[in-house]
């Protein structure tokens, strides 16, 4: 059988050079809870250090970029540099991937944790553009591209620990509650947000306010190391090192070798790649749309995605328990679809119940004699609506990111499974999702400077949602062609 390929079967019987004892079905449901409870909350603190850069995007812009050039332009700005942050998840899967399969679990992400943290709390000390110019922007690119270096080898650390402790039969029932992190991580950035903004007040949070959420990451990067810290390695590494079984060129046994590679290229065109642009436009477009576009207040906006998402988190559970009943193909397939399909519907029904746009405060001229934009917002939003249309945009979510841990880890060898699973994930993720808000912003952004009258200016606030629907569309007809359906592989043989 091709290495990482196992039939479908649970019942299939163990090969009989593998020793019963093997078989991780015989590991203490109390010790997977706690590896799942040590990974998670570490993963939680991860995502939520990436999360706040892009929540404080259009803040933190005019502070870190300068104010010369117009909002959108900066706004712009400041998402390629948080894109840029995606870009390098792919090398840092491949490098700390390869530390992974070759030094052990543990370690890997106790350093990604370490340097993802530190990235994010000399963040919050930057001085602003006013200050030290150019050099702020710089150090901050630097800093997002540390960050998602280490978050490239975050994602397939945990979710591979977690993997290689739980019992085959249960694998995406427990590999769901790390699926959960991602999103917990972005609730606990917005509810810092907001409770800062409404500590300092709007004026001092956009001066030097929005800093504390930054700087508050040290203290629970520090608790969660310790947590690590009491961990042991994964029992199914520690006994393929002893046994010498470890790959010596993970890169060259995850690429070079037809079969994985294969393999590779299936999980990224086939599933990740429509994952990763369905995760971050239901997510991060749609808490940007709302805030950017339809002008709702930041508080409505975040009471709005905070409770669609809170609604949903148990669903990420229940198709990862469901995945291990009837296979993780059908559940993955029907969310890729179910996004592509009505996505752009949701936008538009988002849209008409935030209401119309009003103008709170003229456009005025500064002392210094530069124009200072009017304020706009949308007074009057239907919450109870867009909550109801933003939780179906987060159930799709739900479907395509529940089951993908386990079947990223039953696709691939132990010996490189850290490589071969963390990049294809994080190529999926960080380039293809990644850009949602940034392409699809310069989409819109270029459609509204045409023509009054043609169809793209009508429709420009939506149209660079033609992006990820393109993108899980093609997903989806490679997945349905070419991923396979296997589940609950006795990964210890």
């Amino acid at each position: 059988m091709a290495p990482g390929l196992a039939t479908p079967s649970s019942e299939t019987p163990a090969a009989e050079d593998a020793p019963v004892a093997h078989d991780n079905n015989a590991v203490e449901t109390g010790k997977i809870w706690q590896v799942i409870t040590a990974s998670s909350v570490g993963t939680v603190i991860e995502w939520y250090d990436f999360y706040i850069f892009g929540s404080l995007a259009a803040i933190i812009g005019p502070v870190l970029f300068g104010s010369a050039g117009k909002p959108e332009e900066t706004l712009l700005g400041m998402l390629a540099v948080f894109g840029a942050g995606f870009v390098v998840r792919p090398f840092g899967a491949l490098f700390f991937g390869r530390i992974g399969d070759m030094i052990g679990r543990k370690y890997t992400f106790l350093l990604t944790l370490l340097i993802m943290g530190g990235s994010t709390v000399v963040t919050g000390l930057i001085p602003s553009y006013d200050k030290i110019g150019l050099a702020a922007p710089l150090i901050v690119l630097v800093l997002r591209l540390l960050q998602g270096l280490a978050l490239g080898g975050e994602y397939g650390g945990a979710a591979t620990y977690v993997a290689e402790h739980a019992p085959d039969k249960r694998r995406g029932y427990f590999t769901s509650f790390i699926q959960i992190t991602a999103t917990g991580g972005l609730i606990l950035s917005i509810l810092v947000i907001v409770i800062t903004r409404k500590l300092t007040g709007e004026v001092a949070f956009r001066e030097w306010g929005w800093r504390v959420p930054f700087l508050l990451s040290a203290l629970l990067v520090v608790a969660s190391y310790y947590i690590r810290l009491k961990l042991h390695e994964s029992p199914l590494f520690a006994k393929a090192k002893a046994e010498g079984k470890t790959s010596t060129s993970p890169l060259r046994d995850s690429f070079m070798n037809p079969v994985n590679r294969r393999l590779v290229l299936v999980a990224l065109f086939g599933v990740t790649m429509g994952q990763g642009v369905i995760f971050y436009t239901s997510q991060f477009q749609a808490y940007s749309f709302m805030q950017n576009t339809l002008k709702m207040d930041l508080v409505d906006a975040s009471i709005v995605l905070v409770v669609a998402m809170l609604l949903a988190t148990p669903l990420f559970v229940y198709f990862g328990s469901l995945s291990d009943r009837i296979g993780r193909k059908r559940i993955i397939m029907t969310g890729m679809l179910c996004g592509a399909l009505f996505t752009v519907p949701l936008f538009y029904g988002i849209k008409a119940f935030a209401g119309p746009i009003t103008e709170v405060t003229p456009a005025t001229v500064d002392a210094a004699g530069k124009v200072v934009p009017a304020v706009m917002k949308a007074l009057d939003p239907n919450l109870p609506a867009i909550i109801a249309l933003t939780f179906c945009l987060v159930l799709f979510v739900t479907m395509v990111y529940g089951p993908i841990a386990a079947y990223l880890v039953e696709l691939f060898p132990t010996k490189v499974r850290y490589t071969s699973l963390s990049v294809p994930y994080h190529i999926g993720n960080g380039v293809f999702g990644g850009f949602v808000p940034l392409v699809a912003t310069w989409i819109s952004v270029w459609a509204a400077t045409q023509p009054d009258g043609t169809f793209l200016k009508a429709h420009s606030s939506l149209l660079g949602l033609v992006y990820p629907v393109v993108i899980a569309l093609i997903c989806f007809v490679v997945g349905m062609k070419y991923m396979k359906d296997v589940r609950n592989v006795r990964i210890m043989d």
